[in-house]
């Protein structure tokens, strides 16, 4: 069983209970497609040569602008990449006229003494509309994750194997944190001043100089310096402050468990009656309270798209999935329902939550037990992009080549500007403002 996360240094002792959240808590990579028992298939050996993938939907608007990427050195992965959901490249506005694009680099896998695949990233910070390149560099980096988060300064974090490091806006790196074991998975709070962490490491790690001091054991604490460590592996959750690296809460757990936060606690999803999921924040200074829920016959994944509004990706019980928001006073603010020809849902958020961008794999049939999807049955990928204050689509358009692991949508920190990887370009569609978060006029009590 996981252990319950234990406080480090954060105001009164907290009982978090992450066995159930383990339990409970969608993994991040697991997403809805599992849920509705998908399974990629192919029915015969992908073309070597395969037609290039039409548009899944036509844009509801045209780009104000488009950067061919040939000339960048982007070349579309082979169809072999085709559901390994890899991190192949990542699409991201470091403000509202620069882009960071980084693509693997075409060539062989290798593999180093440890064993792990290594691979060539290269990165390029475009600026906006002729997309001149400022600043280009070539990492190499480990592994089939994903490798980049971008923050809302317009610098970035870089993962690789035990390390974080952060980037500016010149593509200079500076390590940040360093895990006694390979960082597996991150994500932060709306206003990033958290991070939550899986990582996999040895059962016992001896103490050295640099390391957090954790309230249990030196297994829990992350280091500035390369320290090494042995032992038996194990995952472990923590929740940091991202700019000092201090350890607040901590676990061990069985697998990579995503956990919503803002700067007040954590969020899961407990079973109620039925297909009711009961949203329960669990806040850092103690206590817990119920904010609403949710109907869904799979467990939700819960999201904070902003300090004061969740989003619930759900499933129907026609096989449908949806989207849900809600604020944390309890108001049910919007439904947006997915038709079942679409499928592994991905969600981007703008800096400041004021919109998001879902993208699915747009299919040939709904997906279930008795006809599971295969190579063949992907038609393309589609972008909708959404107000959050009301849930109204501002933006329909596809993406291609299909990139499953993501990486090739991006809103700018306004939710002004969205980058679409499509055709052999990047298109930036130019949006209207999006209303504000405070708008709540449509909003009603949950149910």
């Amino acid at each position: 069983m996981a252990q319950p996360l234990r406080k480090a240094d954060f105001g009164k002792h907290v009982s978090l209970g992450l066995t159930v959240a383990a339990l409970l808590l969608c993994l991040p990579m697991a997403s809805f497609a599992q849920a509705t028992l998908i399974s990629l298939r192919h029915h015969k050996p992908a073309p070597a040569n395969p037609p290039a993938a039409q548009p899944a939907v036509h844009a509801s608007q045209p780009p104000a602008f488009s950067i061919p990427v040939e000339p960048l050195g982007f070349a579309a992965p082979g169809p072999i990449y085709q559901g390994q959901r890899m991190a192949l490249a990542s699409l991201d506005f470091l403000d509202e006229g620069r882009l960071l694009f980084t693509f693997r680099a075409p060539g062989l896998i290798h593999r180093d003494a440890s064993g792990a695949d290594q691979r060539q990233i290269r990165a390029l910070v475009l600026s906006l509309p002729k997309g001149n390149v400022e600043d280009e560099d070539l990492w190499t980096l480990h592994g089939d994750s994903r490798y980049l988060w971008i923050l809302h300064d317009g610098s970035f974090l870089l993962r690789d194997l035990n390390d974080l490091r952060q980037g500016n806006t010149n593509l200079d790196l500076k390590p940040l944190l360093h895990f006694p074991g390979p960082l597996l998975w991150l994500e932060m709070d709306p206003s990033q001043q958290y991070l939550v962490t899986d990582s996999h490491e040895p059962g016992q790690t001896a103490s050295e100089p640099g390391q957090v001091p954790s309230p249990d054991t030196a297994a829990a604490s992350v280091t500035t310096d390369g320290s090494d460590t042995s032992g038996e592996p194990n995952i472990v959750l923590r929740i940091l402050r991202r700019s000092t690296g201090q350890v607040m809460l901590v676990s061990h757990v069985r697998t990579v468990v995503h956990l919503p936060i803002n700067s007040d606690g954590y969020l899961e999803p407990l079973r109620g009656r039925g297909r009711e999921w009961l949203l329960n924040m669990n806040y850092f200074t103690g206590g817990n309270r119920i904010l609403g829920h949710v109907d869904s016959i799979c467990t939700p994944t819960l999201q904070f798209l902003a300090p004061q509004e969740v989003i619930a990706s759900t499933c129907n019980i026609d096989g449908t999935l949806s989207l849900s928001a809600i604020s944390i006073d309890g108001l049910h603010l919007w439904d947006a329902p997915q038709p079942p020809i679409q499928v592994w849902p991905r969600l981007f958020f703008s800096a400041g939550g004021l919109r998001l961008a879902r993208e699915t794999l747009v299919v040939t049939h709904p997906i279930d037990a008795y006809t599971p999807l295969s190579f063949d049955d992907v038609k393309g990928q589609f972008v909708e992009v959404l107000d959050a204050a009301t849930g109204k689509v501002a933006l329909k358009a596809s993406a291609s080549p299909v990139l499953d692991g993501g990486g090739n949508v991006a809103i700018s920190p306004s939710g002004r500007r969205v980058a679409i990887l499509d055709a052999g370009a990047i298109h930036v569609y130019e949006l209207p403002a999006p209303p504000p978060l405070s708008s709540r006029e449509q909003s009603h009590p949950s149910r």
